[in-house]
């Protein structure tokens, strides 16, 4: 691998030759920012609502200058014609790949060794402090001056909001999630100036989760007051009736108030409360799930698991045929390790879809997770004759054998699915006795053996 670095090296060299240095002109754009910073502050000028947007095209400009150029699978000969010659090429390693570092003033631009494609990069410095925060503050005020100049604003706002979720991408990339969050929280609230560009909450939603991330790496009054800026934003988001796909933002929601705890005991019940408002709504979410289980387990006195079960039986017996409660049902079930109700969760789920894949393999995997347990139980029995265990044991295996019509169905509705013909597999080798068994462990087997 170094050898195929420093041929790429040596490949990116060739495209130097006529390449400049990066086409900054600090002097020139911190001219330019002065010039729409004295229009603001003139008397007549500062009055008017177009003055205030020259002010934060200035500034989005600027913003975006250093990285306008760049993105993920830019070739790197085309960044050389667009940006410039690198100060400096240096062999490092970026997401656990060989890379080329391209070192430029404002930016490291980090191409993989292989492909010659941008994979990333990180800013050094800026223009100027401020620049998005300062172009969104102009854009605020041009359209708190004349609500009529918003069909104006609107595309530059966007503008600036799109460099600011790539920014965020590109810091989440290299590990700066603080900042990260911070860019993509930006992002949200330029778009948020006119309330007519209905502003993408999933930038809200990704600025609460780094915000959370980056809290779990501190301690004390540090980590408190970071766990409340984040549930502030998913707060936000969730007034405004948002909440992404799989209902995750509760569970980042129940951290939040759960690393708040020290604080006051009262953010515990608004950790259990995020969490059993999660599973109600996004009943399949076995994230969420967890978090209940172990929060219950963790904390003495916030709750019983049974309290799942009455709210899950509660939604069913309002909705009876609901596909997802009944899954939910059949993941709070296996959670408290009763594998009887469990199963016949998953069985309804079958019931309610017959010709779908999830519910018939789920019956399946979760009797295997039955027999096993069983299994379990009976080598952790004492003193058993060899006649007595060869009983029970025969016993386990019409267990296991319940298992294979199900896994069968779904191994037709999804061939390709490899868990699938694995668990077959295991089950029809240990039951080959078994009349007709050793027919389908060979069909298996032969589709296993054909998966790896």
């Amino acid at each position: 691998m170094k050898k195929l670095v420093l041929m790429a090296v040596a490949m990116f060299a060739l495209t130097l030759t006529t390449a400049t240095a990066q086409r900054v002109n600090t002097a020139s754009e911190l001219g330019k920012l002065e010039k729409a910073d004295a229009a603001c502050e003139d008397v007549k000028k500062g009055t008017k609502s177009a003055t205030w947007i020259a002010r934060g095209k200035a500034y989005t400009n600027a913003y975006m200058l250093p990285t306008k150029e760049i993105g993920v699978g830019v070739p790197v000969q085309v960044l050389q014609m667009n940006v410039g010659q690198p100060d400096a090429m240096v062999e490092e390693v970026f997401l656990n790949n060989p890379v080329v570092t391209c070192q430029y003033e404002y930016v490291d631009i980090y191409v993989n060794a292989a492909t010659g494609l941008i994979e990333g990069w990180k800013q050094k410095k800026s223009i100027k402090d401020n620049l998005a925060e300062t172009a969104i503050e102009s854009f605020k005020r041009a359209y708190e001056m004349d609500p009529a100049s918003g069909p104006k604003i609107i595309p530059l706002t966007q503008n600036l909001a799109n460099a600011l979720a790539q920014q965020g991408d590109a810091l989440n990339s290299i590990g700066n999630i603080k900042e990260s969050g911070y860019a993509f929280e930006l992002a949200f609230r330029a778009q948020s100036i006119v309330p007519e560009a209905k502003a993408d909450y999933n930038y809200l939603y990704n600025a609460g989760m780094q915000y959370t991330m980056y809290a779990s790496t501190l301690q004390g009054e540090e980590a408190i007051a970071a766990f409340e800026n984040a549930a502030n934003i998913f707060n936000e988001a969730l007034e405004a009736g948002y909440c992404d796909q799989e209902g995750n933002l509760y569970y980042f929601l129940f951290h939040c108030y759960y690393g708040q705890r020290e604080k006051d005991r009262e953010y515990l019940a608004k950790a259990k409360e995020a969490l059993l408002q999660g599973i109600k709504l996004y009943p399949k979410n076995t994230t969420i799930l967890d978090g209940l289980m172990n929060l219950y387990t963790a904390e003495e006195g916030i709750g019983d698991p049974a309290e799942l079960i009455e709210m899950t039986e509660n939604s069913l017996n309002e909705d009876p045929t609901n596909y997802d409660l009944w899954f939910g049902r059949g993941r709070v079930y296996n959670a408290l390790k009763n594998h009887d109700e469990c199963i016949k969760s998953f069985e309804k789920c079958a019931e309610l879809r017959p010709n779908e894949f999830e519910p018939n393999f789920y019956v399946g995997y979760f009797i295997i997770e039955k027999a096993n347990s069983l299994i379990e139980t009976l080598n952790s029995t004492p003193n058993m004759s060899y006649e007595a265990y060869e009983a029970e044991n025969a016993k386990i295996n019409l267990v296991f054998a319940e298992a294979v019509p199900w896994l069968e169905k779904a191994h037709a509705i999804d061939p390709a699915h490899v868990a699938t013909i694995e668990y077959l597999n295991g089950v029809c080798f240990r039951l080959r006795d078994m009349d007709g068994m050793m027919d389908k462990y060979n069909k298996y087997h032969e589709l296993y053996v054909n998966t790896r």
